[in-house]
């Protein structure tokens, strides 16, 4: 049995990531500080309305020469980087909550309608957060920590797509087939798979799972999911691989609706250790690749 890795991998990217994201909260302290504002405290609790909405309009529009890490490490583009930070900031969720509300707001442009959703947002937390401490860099890195980790995991996600994408071209040139592998997700119904591979004589179905906790019911509902993918693509005339990369499964491999499968038990934090592993284990799927050719 492979050993369990003890450690949170996870986190510690993630404090790496909050880390380097120092230098752009100390920048935007320093940008209030010009603008009169002792601390982040003393912008938030701003009365004048009109000279909050000035602030934000500046915090918005600023090149910033920090970077603002997404959550592998990635920098936002500037825009985005201001309008993320700023939402964090104000304790709430810049793309899933705050974006779908831009377009109902006030204002001329796509800035001055955000200035008035953030500017809302300011005064409505405020005194939720009374604290001068509430807006210092501890307790901020904390709500830092939290949403990259959403971002990370969907950004995780899409860098094993791309991985098993990868490594499949290169099993199929070695192998000298016609297969086209192709280059985005597929969707039927309401399933998506994140690789096809396409030849004469028919096409298969990758998804991609990924799990690192252990144990409980979510265990359940990951087998169920790598079931369903199975019976759906199976339904609509493909052959389905799927690729597991999980430390701790529980479920049943031999109840899986197809045994044609990839199932490495591994912690999947550890890319690089991977990476051979998972080109090992499509190597031996070059039978079904060729059927398809």
């Amino acid at each position: 049995m492979v050993p369990f890795v003890i450690d949170n991998l996870r986190l510690r990217e993630l404090a790496s990531v909050v880390q380097a994201n120092k230098p752009y909260f100390d920048e935007f302290v320093g940008v209030l500080r010009q603008q009169g504002y002792r601390d982040i405290f003393d912008f938030v609790s701003e009365p004048d309305e009109t000279k909050a909405r000035a602030v934000l309009t500046l915090l918005l529009t600023r090149q910033f020469a920090a970077p603002l890490f997404d959550g592998i490490l990635r920098p936002y583009d500037s825009p985005t980087a201001n309008w993320y930070f700023l939402a964090w900031l104000f304790r709430d969720a810049p793309a899933q909550r705050l974006g779908p509300m831009v377009a109902e707001q006030q204002g001329g442009s796509p800035l001055e309608k955000r200035v008035s959703l953030l500017n809302h947002i300011r005064q409505f937390v405020r005194p939720l957060f009374p604290e001068r401490e509430s807006w210092a860099w501890a307790a901020l890195s904390e709500v830092m920590l939290a949403r990259l980790e959403g971002s990370r995991r969907a950004l995780k996600g899409t860098l094993f797509e791309a991985l098993v994408r990868r490594l499949l071209k290169e099993v199929v040139s070695d192998a000298g087939l016609s297969l086209e592998i192709g280059d985005g997700e597929v969707r039927i119904h309401d399933e998506t798979y994140d690789v096809q591979v396409m030849g004469r004589e028919g096409n298969l179905l990758i998804p991609v799972k990924t799990r690192e906790t252990m144990g409980g019911g979510h265990a359940l509902l990951f087998t169920r999911d790598i079931d369903k993918s199975i019976r759906v693509a199976v339904e609509n005339g493909y052959r389905c691989l799927p690729v597991v990369i999980a430390e701790s499964w529980g479920g049943d491999l031999g109840s899986l609706a197809s045994k044609e499968f990839v199932y490495i038990q591994a912690n999947p934090n550890q890319v690089a250790v991977l990476e051979p592993r998972l080109r090992e284990e499509l190597r031996k799927f070059v039978p079904l690749l060729r059927s398809l050719a």
